[in-house]
């Protein structure tokens, strides 16, 4: 794996924590040339410092602002010369019932996870098409089933994944491979950042931690799918059991899934 990767300039948004971390760190030991971006400019800072010698480009952006997209493709473009690879990583997530919530809440998620990778995408495509290079998006389970209390979070990834395959039949002919990861549940940041009913981070997780994907198993699935160039990744046991479900059995996943996240009429997941 890693040879295919060596001399790569790779684009991983939300580098700084979780997947996207993991994803940075072992695309640098591969030598790849990676460039990331997020909001925490002492995150970016440190992710720098920990890779003094290594060909890593970074940059404070949200990749909810269409301009910071811009700027961020153009200076990763400008710094390394093209992109062979985009990993349309930045998310959040939330954790709040539609009755409890706020429009916000939802425009914000879906800013973020669904905007966020068209800007992205749409800044690097002719850089990409010039080399012939590869599209990522980070998605979810939740991109293929629905979930209580993720119901914005459902909607972004739903609509990346279709947006996904629409671009990848576009882009046959020009030789770009497109594909999406679905992680399922893992070790992550994610969930302590969910966004709750008035758009704060929770700052909780319900799931038990030490039973879940690490961010670094994730990150070396996702880059031998990216290598193997497969159209989707769905990890976990617990991720597949749930596609296979909802594709073939979709009333019998309702009430599964209202087991898993409720009890007594109360969101406990």
């Amino acid at each position: 794996m890693a040879a295919y990767f060596q001399d790569k300039v790779v684009v991983v948004t939300g580098g700084t924590d979780g997947i996207g971390k993991s994803l940075v760190e072992l695309l640098l030991s591969h030598g790849a040339k990676v460039a990331t971006c997020g909001r925490n400019h002492d995150k970016l800072y440190q992710l720098q410092s920990e890779n003094p010698s290594s060909p890593l480009y970074t940059m404070v952006a949200d990749v909810s602002s269409e301009n910071d997209c811009r700027r961020f493709i153009d200076m990763t473009i400008r710094t390394f010369g093209g992109i062979d690879i985009l990993i349309n990583n930045a998310g959040v997530s939330m954790r709040a019932l539609l009755r409890d919530t706020t429009i916000d809440v939802i425009r914000k998620v879906m800013d973020i996870n669904f905007w966020g990778t068209v800007y992205c995408t749409k800044y690097a495509l002719d850089s990409i098409i010039e080399r012939k290079g590869t599209i990522v998006g980070v998605s979810s389970i939740a991109g293929y089933r629905g979930l209580p209390g993720r119901n914005g979070y459902s909607a972004s990834k739903f609509a990346v994944q279709g947006w996904l395959e629409s671009i990848k039949t576009e882009l046959m002919d020009d030789g770009v491979h497109v594909m999406w990861v679905c992680p399922g549940f893992t070790a992550s940041n994610i969930r302590n950042a969910a966004l709750n009913k008035d758009g704060e981070q929770g700052g909780e997780s319900k799931m038990n931690e030490k039973k879940l994907m690490t961010s670094d198993e994730c990150a070396v699935h996702i880059l031998k799918a990216v290598e193997k160039k497969k159209r989707t990744l769905v990890l976990t046991f617990t991720g597949k059991q749930t596609v296979f479900m909802n594709k073939f059995f979709p009333k019998w996943a309702d009430k599964l899934v209202h087991r898993f996240y409720f009890r007594d009429r109360q969101l406990v997941k």
